[in-house]
């Protein structure tokens, strides 16, 4: 079984900077596909980012292109959101996941991961 855990949310101001990690444990991420999703109150699961290990791809909503980027070590079985300019519509809940998929299309779909962290909260002040 593959655990996630987020960590490097915080509050910064509009245009700061963070870093947000997910740790796997359980098995290494190498072979899976790994997204950042988030989740603002009263909304929907929306998707962020992804980084396919295999095809060495890398993904990103259109809100957070040139913005943010991801990255990752998977013999640190870890992968990275670096979040820059940060706006407050970016306030959200930031969730890791992996899942055994690589397809453009699935990789943007929440219900495609089979594996979640448990988030960590990201707010940026105005």
């Amino acid at each position: 079984q593959v655990q996630l855990v987020e960590s490097g949310g915080g509050l910064v101001q509009a245009g700061g900077s963070l870093r947000l990690s997910c740790a796997a444990s359980g098995r290494t991420f190498s072979r899976y596909t790994m997204g950042w999703f988030r989740q603002a109150p009263g909304k929907e699961r929306e998707f962020v980012s992804a980084i396919s290990w295999r095809g060495g791809n890398t993904y990103y909503t259109d809100s957070v292109k040139g913005r943010f980027t991801i990255s990752g070590d998977s013999a640190k079985n870890t992968v990275y959101l670096q979040m820059n300019s940060l706006k407050p519509e970016d306030t959200a809940v930031y969730f890791c996941a992996a899942g055994g998929l690589y397809s453009d299309y699935e990789v943007r779909i929440g219900g495609e991961y089979a594996y979640w962290g448990q988030g960590t909260q990201v707010t940026v002040s105005s």
